[in-house]
């Protein structure tokens, strides 16, 4: 079940309408970005997406985190120190081992809004047009970790 440019452009959409509805001063992960559009294995996926984010879409990427509070993006802000940066100064706080304390700065889109509110998120994504580079396309039809492998189709 392949996914065309069009829809991998509407899903990253998707997920970036998410990722700027999360506040600042919380932090969401992979798991439930994926999870909260209907992918809940989807975060590495989710991931593959982020990497791909245009500048032009200004998400707050650096509130994307690994589950367990773990800055898994830094290199994209310059470094971890950097991506740890734009969250302090959001007021996120850290833990002995400089994982965003998740309990008390988690957002899961799933859990945090309502139905409504993510329905109207997830519905003003069509504001954020994103048009897919071929590696994101070919990981999506192709790599075995995704949703849409295309069971035939080569890694």
């Amino acid at each position: 079940m392949a996914i065309s440019r069009e829809d991998a452009g509407l899903l990253g959409a998707r997920i970036y309408a998410l990722v700027r509805a999360c506040p600042p001063g919380r932090a969401t992960s992979y798991g439930a970005l994926g999870a909260a559009i209907g992918h809940p294995r989807g975060a590495r996926m989710v991931g593959w997406f982020m990497n791909a984010t245009p500048d032009r879409l200004q998400v707050p990427a650096h509130r994307v985190v690994s589950k367990d509070g773990t800055l898994s993006g830094g290199w994209a802000f310059g470094g971890k120190e950097r991506m740890r940066a734009l969250l302090e100064a959001e007021g996120v706080a850290f833990d002995a081992q400089g994982r965003v304390n998740m309990r008390a700065h988690g957002w899961d889109p799933g859990a945090d809004l309502s139905d409504d509110e993510r329905a109207r998120v997830l519905d003003g994504a069509a504001s954020l047009p994103f048009d897919p580079p071929v590696d994101l396309l070919r990981l999506l039809n192709r790599d075995p970790a995704s949703p849409f492998r295309d069971p035939e189709a080569r890694p």
